[in-house]
């Protein structure tokens, strides 16, 4: 059982990253702040392509969806983070996207995978 928000991203995280390992993606950067404001959950690489995560995570949809919480506002968080991202980085790749993963419930999750989330 989990006790705080926190907690339960950081599992609705590792779930994520779980689901992605065994998808084939490498996981190359977690958690990663550039400001208050802007934050990578998952930075994960696909042959040559740079794919940055976003996961929401809810223990049942009555309070909406895990995809309704990305708005306007965090997607323009996520796109000013991502071009620091990539600003940043040694390793240039060809291309990249934005991948959203919905987590619901909690002793059964269901893990809900949208690829390529235009922002």
């Amino acid at each position: 059982m989990f006790f705080n928000n926190r907690e339960k991203g950081a599992n609705g995280e590792k779930l994520a990253q779980d689901f992605l390992k065994k998808q084939g993606y490498k996981i190359i950067d977690t958690n990663w702040h550039y400001s208050k404001f802007c934050e990578l959950d998952i930075v994960a690489k696909t042959k040559d392509e740079l794919v940055f995560v976003e996961v929401k995570y809810r223990t049942d949809n009555s309070c909406g969806t895990p995809f309704e919480a990305v708005n306007y506002n965090k997607l323009t968080n996520l796109k000013t983070a991502i071009i620091a991202y990539l600003q940043q980085t040694k390793e240039k790749y060809k291309t990249y996207r934005l991948d959203v993963i919905g987590v619901t419930g909690i002793k059964n999750p269901q893990i809900e995978h949208l690829k390529n989330v235009e922002f």
